[in-house]
């Protein structure tokens, strides 16, 4: 089975298939599960010191920064699982 990738912003991508899903930073829950995957270790920041537009949610409990918006990164999803 090929693994597709989507790009989250400054050549970075992640699997597609492993993305459970993509949360605001500034709801509430989203500044709690960055806290939690900073304590944890399992915090990816693929922002390249800019702000953050997005979390991504993966299936192995890792958190990924993105400084993308949340509706392009779901807009690319929805493209990649498309073709």
């Amino acid at each position: 089975m090929k693994s597709q990738l989507i790009n989250i912003g400054f050549g970075n991508a992640v699997a597609l298939n492993r993305v459970v899903a993509i949360v605001s930073p500034s709801s509430a829950s989203g500044k709690r599960i960055r806290e939690e995957a900073r304590d944890t270790r399992m915090l990816i920041d693929a922002t390249h010191g800019r702000k953050t537009r997005s979390i991504v949610i993966m299936d192995s409990n890792h958190i990924i920064l993105s400084g993308m918006q949340p509706e392009t990164l779901i807009n690319r999803m929805n493209q990649g699982k498309e073709e």
